[in-house]
């Protein structure tokens, strides 16, 4: 049986050029290897300019000061040398390490290696093939970067994020390789702001309901939707409150609804057992933390106070009535202390506010 002969491709547009070179031979100049890498955060902010110094021959770091994640590349079959190496410089620098791990045969390339006019004419190219690549997508962006400014400069960084992991090999053009990871990166902005547990629970949950009512034509029971997506009625109770707790919190409105609509009445000092008082002063904090985490009416839209601080409430709630450390907190919800810092520090200036206001 002979097959007929593949008809000639119709795809006559000219190879993109950047810096002189075709966009396959540029990357073609510096190919992706493969090479061991470990991943970590640590408690506290550690030296990195003295890191890369001390870092041996051949070894090169990277950190995400959004996930406030670290990643040191070294040659392959040293990843787990490399690990007790890092766990060790931490401590001798007064840091530990937190979810520290070692992955070998990751394929990357540096892209300060590539020919810099090649690599500036690409991110010339693709910044405004991104930016509308993203525009389905621009409410969820806005949540997390209001600043047209920060938004361009997100971006750029995702645009050389893919460089670094693009691999030519694989005969799928980069434009495209491009346009999926960005759809990823979008969504982990919400992850790192809320946690990862919580969002991607939300996201299964959703994807769930969502074919079972294609298929149904209905919303699915909570037995059904268990079975759908392979859980226990159990898990997915748990599960749901996590989304429930996540979704109470997004559209979470002040308390006071109007600023005479509530009144927090406390017992007079004199006359009130110490059980009482006690009571009184976790309801009044209860209160006072709720309230400085939900988003701010007179805030414009898109900026950060219009939006629930999720990730302030849950370092707070966690830590202050929890009992575990941020250490711990940072390592369940996938963010890291640096960050959950930044948003427990506006809880901090938002609750003392608040405290004042119910004091008075």
């Amino acid at each position: 049986m002979t097959h007929p002969a593949p008809a000639p491709s119709t795809d006559t547009r000219a190879p993109l050029v950047f810096g002189g070179l075709p966009e396959a031979e540029g990357f073609a100049r510096v190919p992706i290897t493969p090479r061991d890498r470990v991943h970590f955060r640590a408690d506290r902010e550690i030296p990195l300019a003295r890191l890369r110094a001390d870092l041996p021959d051949g070894v090169t770091v990277s950190h995400d000061e959004g996930e406030g994640l670290y990643r040191v590349d070294g040659p392959c079959g040293q990843g787990g040398v490399l690990a007790d190496w890092l766990r060790a410089w931490c401590a001798t620098h007064g840091a530990t390490t937190v979810g520290l791990r070692a992955e070998a045969d990751v394929r990357r390339r540096a892209p300060r290696d590539l020919p810099p006019a090649f690599l500036e004419d690409l991110c010339r190219h693709y910044m405004p093939v991104s930016l509308k690549r993203l525009q389905r997508n621009m409410s969820t962006i806005r949540l997390h970067l209001p600043d047209p400014d920060d938004l361009t400069q997100q971006v750029a960084e995702w645009i050389l994020k893919a460089v670094g992991q693009y691999d030519e090999t694989k005969g799928v053009p980069f434009g495209a390789f491009l346009a999926t990871q960005l759809s990823k990166w979008v969504h982990d902005l919400g992850r790192n702001a809320h946690g990862r547990t919580a969002a991607d629970t939300e996201n299964r949950q959703q994807k769930a309901i969502a074919a079972f009512q294609a298929e149904h034509q209905r919303r699915p029971t909570e037995r059904e939707l268990a079975a759908y997506m392979g859980q226990s009625v159990a898990t997915l109770r748990r599960n749901s409150q996590t989304v429930a707790t996540l979704n109470g919190l997004r559209n979470l409105q002040s308390l006071d609804g109007t600023p005479d609509a509530t009144e927090v009445l406390l017992p007079d000092s004199d006359e009130a057992p110490d059980q009482i008082m006690d009571e009184a002063e976790q309801t009044l904090l209860s209160h006072a933390l709720t309230a400085a985490c939900a988003p701010d009416p007179t805030a414009a839209r898109g900026q950060r106070a219009a939006q629930p601080n999720v990730l302030g409430w849950a370092t707070w709630y966690l830590t202050t009535w929890g009992g575990q450390t941020k250490t711990q907190v940072s390592a369940d919800l996938g963010t890291s202390v640096r960050n959950m810092n930044v948003h427990a520090d506006r809880v901090e200036r938002a609750l003392k506010d608040r405290l004042a206001e119910l004091s008075e």
